[in-house]
This record gives C-alpha cells, structure tokens and sequence, in this order.
C-alpha cells in the first residue's frame, strides 16, 4: 500500500475518533421511516422534513429530525436549539 495513503487512513482514523472537528452547516438525507421515505433537511440552522407529524402537527420536530439529531449531535453548532424546544404556540 503507498505509504502517503497510510497516513491519511490514520489521520481520517484520529479525526473520526474527534467529530467535535467537524461542524454542520447543511444536510440533505433521504430518510426511510416505517410509511415512506422523507426529505430531512438541515440548512441556515434550522430542520425541516416533508413527513406528515413535521408539517401539518407544526412541532418543529419529528422522529426522523430528532433520530438524525442524536447521530450527528458532536456536529450540530452549539447555537442551534435541539429541535422541538422553539415554543408551540406564539
């Protein structure tokens, strides 16, 4: 194996050991839930997907956001809110 390709698998190694490297700044995931597959998107600091419980319940959130929330939480800048917190009515 090349020897320059060994190093850059031991340093892609070290930076996955420390996500906090790495910050979200937009996402696009096609996400297969139990009834069908959704768009879940991450873009300007806020989530949105095109599930049913996300835009007619007008949570902020749904189970896809808060699934991929939890996968990703050392990427997500610390100034965005954990979905669902915004209030439910204004």
């Amino acid at each position: 194996m090349n020897s320059a390709l060994i190093g850059k698998i031991e340093k892609a190694r070290r930076y996955a050991a420390e996500p906090h490297r790495a910050q979200l700044q937009s996402l696009h995931v096609r996400f297969r839930g139990e009834h069908d597959t959704y768009d879940v998107r991450f873009q300007d600091k806020q989530w949105t997907c095109t599930c049913h419980s996300f835009t007619a319940l007008g949570l902020g959130t749904c189970s896809h956001i808060m699934a991929l929330e939890r996968i990703l939480a050392p990427m997500i800048p610390d100034d965005v809110p954990a979905s669902g917190t915004q209030p439910l009515y204004s």
